[in-house]
């Protein structure tokens, strides 16, 4: 199969999280600031699509250039194999973003290269207009520091977007994070698990389908599906193959709760669809009630904080609350997201360890506190 330069890009803090899963897949990669890149063909594509549990999408690079003019632009993206992708029927939008560049203007950037890709197109197929109404080409483009990079998209709906929480509670946190926060933990599904703030379940479900190693991917379908070189069965092998290596028999302890009622029936209902409510406890109860499940084991949640929900005095009163209450699990990892820069004031406590991550556009910390004595 015909290789190509494939680029996932991530949350900056989860490069290495992504790139553990694209090596485990059997492709070599590097990482540079939020973007993880590799050699692959289209199995890889099929298998990186279906199986990755961080990371935003699976896009060919295409080309990358310096673009100080429109002129540059255009010329450069011209020059791009274009018809090796994209037939004469077929759909092409572009998008993308510039930052600290000469050329500043998106929706100008966007309509040079579409230009550019019409002209190599038309030379190509000898036509000057095209319908776009067959498969969709997604084209993707990042201007930074005048540095052009172009790609085609092969994911379409980001792959945070798993199928089963077809709705959720106010500001959800992203599936992929949800797994980076637990991959972070080294979190193996040999102990006891809870998120005594679950929401709508993300945390406990993809924990749930990490320990049960289903395929994140295995119930969706991507753009590139549509298209002419995956009309083999390159997908429906990664599915048979990532169906096979199912471990759904193994013996979990994950529990989720929240003090919305509303949150838990929708948790559960996630969980459902997500084929592991079978696997997680989901219950209403304050954090201050929830009781030590486990001398040992994984407290992992994403509380509210500023952006989310509640006003900064509850906040610093619910923190507090969190410090004394996490105290009683001694030989328990604690990790808290928050984008709280005093949440450690409030807690009490001085974490062993932070980590800086994104949620969507929001910057956060992953505060870790490890056992009081060794496991």
């Amino acid at each position: 199969m015909k290789k190509f330069t494939l680029t996932v890009p991530c949350p900056l803090g989860t490069e290495s999280v992504t790139a553990h899963q694209i090596d485990t897949l059997g492709y070599d990669c590097t990482t540079v600031d939020g973007n993880v890149s590799f050699e692959g063909d289209a199995e890889a594509i099929a298998l990186c699509n279906i199986n990755l549990r961080s990371g935003e999408r699976v896009l060919i690079k295409m080309g990358e250039f310096k673009a100080l003019s429109f002129t540059e632009l255009f010329d450069n993206v011209k020059k791009l194999p274009w018809e090796d992708f994209i037939g004469k029927d077929d759909a092409f939008p572009v998008k993308g973003y510039s930052l600290k560049s000469k050329l500043f203007s998106v929706p100008d950037c966007q309509s040079i290269i579409k230009k550019a890709v019409v002209s190599r197109l038309s030379e190509k197929y000898g036509v000057s207009w095209f319908d776009e109404t067959g498969p969709v080409y997604r084209i993707q483009f990042s201007i930074m520091k005048d540095i052009v990079t172009v790609y085609i998209d092969t994911t379409g709906a980001p792959l945070y977007k798993r199928g089963y929480r077809a709705e959720g509670v106010l500001a959800p946190l992203r599936e992929t994070l949800a797994f980076s926060m637990i991959d972070i933990s080294r979190w193996r599904g040999d102990r006891p698990f809870i998120d005594p703030f679950c929401g709508s379940g993300t945390i406990p479900i993809e924990a749930a389908l990490y320990a049960l190693n289903i395929a994140p991917g295995i119930n969706r379908r991507f753009e590139c599906e549509k298209w002419s070189m995956f009309k083999n069965n390159v997908f429906a092998d990664a599915r048979e193959e990532a169906r096979d290596n199912e471990e759904r028999d193994n013996k979990v302890e994950i529990y989720g709760s929240d003090i919305d009622s509303d949150a838990v029936s929708l948790a559960v209902a996630n969980a459902k669809k997500a084929n592991v409510a079978d696997k997680i406890r989901f219950f209403k109860a304050d954090v201050k009630d929830v009781r030590a499940f486990s001398d040992k084991g994984i407290v992992m949640c994403n509380p509210p904080y500023g952006e989310r929900l509640m006003d900064k005095k509850s906040v610093e009163r619910l923190y507090s609350v969190m410090g004394r209450k996490f105290a009683e699990y001694k030989n328990a990892s604690k990790l808290i997201l928050t984008s709280y820069e005093d949440f450690e004031k409030f807690y009490g406590k001085k974490a062993d360890k932070k980590r800086k991550l994104y949620n969507g556009m929001l910057k956060c910390n992953l505060y870790m506190y490890f056992p009081e004595k060794k496991l």
